[in-house]
């Protein structure tokens, strides 16, 4: 069937045609130095291989903060188009959930976009709720 594992950093370059497929308007260039910044802050990747094809990626982050405690940040989640629809990022969130819990973790965050009504809908069928806004502001 599928294969889902963490990602060696030492080919973590491979997700960037992906990364692509997901930020259209992003250079490789930027996505490549990025990705490198952000391995050196503890990002992790978990990727889906069909056969030796990625298909599918999330980007995780290993948090502790205050209000609820050591927790699993799915970052950045893209399944290549022909793959959609087909429960691969039910399986691929199953495996992070997993993992999560072997490592300690408490409960998983993540953030979606206001305008992103499929993935609201996905996330609320992998048991997240909404519990507040995220903020940005640019420098």
């Amino acid at each position: 069937m599928y294969d889902i594992r963490l990602i060696e950093k030492e080919v973590l370059n491979d997700i960037i045609p992906l990364l692509q497929g997901l930020n259209p308007k992003m250079s490789k260039t930027v996505l490549e130095k990025r990705l490198a910044q952000m391995v050196l802050q503890g990002y992790q990747c978990v990727g889906v291989y069909d056969s030796l094809k990625l298909i599918g990626i999330s980007g995780l982050w290993v948090l502790t903060k205050y209000y609820v405690g050591k927790h699993i940040e799915p970052d950045n989640v893209y399944i290549i188009p022909e793959y959609q629809g087909k429960g691969i990022g039910k399986l691929m969130m199953e495996w992070i959930f997993e993992y999560a819990k072997n490592i300690g973790c408490e409960a998983s965050e993540l953030n979606c976009y206001v305008d992103n009504e499929a993935g609201k809908r996905f996330w609320e069928q992998q048991g997240y709720t909404a519990i507040g806004y995220h903020f940005q502001k640019k420098f």
